[in-house]
């Protein structure tokens, strides 16, 4: 666990950091900010908590449901209980300015027998209370931001020891920096110039080479590559939200991913005009099989995504999707998501991605955001409008 005082005040102010930088708009005073943690975040909480009284603003905190209640929930909730969302929850939601959350899993397997419908059931009730939030950032009147705390759960599954596992958060996060929130800066500026360059570019069409991939993604209409952005700590991925309908060829996912108390491995997906018609995989096929079912777009591309191993200093499987799509080691990393693509991709900025939009130019709409995470050594190339190509991701790095 962290515990040091000096590397919670740090992680804090990173946090909020992140929580200004993702924002379009200067926070104020009496702004409401929502701080959400797992059991054994409560300590970062409490800095958090404390940081927020001395900015003048509202705090508001959230426990998340312990692993018991959790499976208590969705094993024996029936539709009613599964749909139900409490008094209060979107007049709250309507007028929240930030939300910082502390992810701290006390398990990760406890939902492996519980009927994922009834999980996606729950998911599709809550999604409008992420709309609201997704309108409100796209206002400029909300940011989030998240971190991950370590646990024993955790580093077990990693295969780490709990001090291993704590190590690669500090360095992950530059938390052995006295001032880790000026490096956060250097590399939100660094990928500028990267966001800028991919953004210059009228790219048709990627090709994602690697020993087990071979996928072509279409970028779409009126997109832009985002990423680094303040949301998620650490976040080292730069991505774009393609248009669904262009993706067409193989991905495979080497990264073990651990979703609903479910651990998939070694995942190979086939893509025809932009939905999956073909998947196997070496642990958690037929929860898969369930994933892409969760409703009708949960079975196409939302994000792709490539990171730079020049930013990230994450080299260990840390059995977390916030780290995992993250990794940086010798060959950095390309991700996909199955489902919900991100309006903030949109050229024209997502406050202005309307509903006919999003159907028009093939930004996908789903429940599901299932990020699926390759690290072999690949090679991205770009077909240029006009003719003519460039490689724009080579040996875990940007080529600009």
């Amino acid at each position: 666990m962290i515990k040091d005082k000096t590397l919670l005040e740090r992680y804090t102010r990173v946090l909020f950091w992140g929580l200004e930088t993702a924002r379009h708009s200067k926070f104020s005073k009496h702004d409401i900010i929502l701080v959400r943690y797992d059991a054994p975040g409560r300590k970062l909480a409490n800095f958090l908590f404390k940081e927020i009284l001395k900015r003048k603003m509202y705090p508001v905190q959230r426990i998340t449901l312990s692993p018991f209640m959790e499976h208590a929930f969705y094993s024996m909730g029936d539709d009613d209980q599964l749909s139900f969302i409490p008094p209060g929850e979107k007049e709250l939601f309507n007028h929240l300015n930030g939300l910082i959350s502390i992810l701290a899993p006390e398990s990760l397997t406890h939902l492996k027998d519980v009927d994922p419908s009834k999980i996606g059931k729950s998911l599709l009730t809550r999604k409008i209370l992420r709309d609201i939030l997704d309108e409100r950032e796209n206002r400029g009147d909300f940011s989030w931001t998240l971190c991950l705390m370590p646990t024993k759960e955790l580093a077990q599954n990693a295969g780490l020891t709990l001090q291993e596992y704590t190590e690669q958060i500090i360095k992950a996060c530059y938390l052995d920096f006295e001032e880790p929130e000026k490096k956060w800066q250097e590399i939100y500026e660094s990928a500028m110039e990267i966001k800028n360059f991919l953004n210059s570019l009228q790219i048709e069409t990627l090709h994602l080479e690697s020993e087990k991939c071979d996928l072509y993604v279409t970028p779409g209409k009126k997109r832009r590559w985002v990423g680094i952005s303040g949301h998620n700590i650490p976040s080292f991925e730069i991505f774009t939200s393609p248009d669904w309908r262009g993706t067409n060829g193989i991905f495979y996912m080497d990264q073990p991913s651990f979703r609903s108390g479910n651990l998939v491995k070694n995942l190979t997906l086939k893509f025809k005009n932009g939905v999956v018609v073909e998947l196997s995989a070496e642990q958690g096929e037929e929860f898969v099989k369930k994933q892409i079912k969760v409703d009708p777009n949960a079975c196409k591309i939302g994000e792709f995504s490539l990171t730079d191993k020049r930013f990230s200093r994450i080299d260990k499987f840390m059995a977390h999707t916030l780290y995992d799509e993250n990794f940086g080691g010798e060959n950095g990393n390309c991700h996909i998501a199955l489902g919900a693509s991100y309006a903030e991709t949109y050229a024209e900025g997502g406050a202005n991605l309307t509903k006919e939009l999003r159907e028009e130019l093939g930004f996908n709409d789903s429940a599901l955001h299932w990020d699926l995470v390759n690290t072999e050594p690949k090679r991205v190339t770009a077909k240029l409008a006009g003719g003519g190509t460039t490689i724009i991701y080579e040996d875990g790095m940007f080529k600009i």
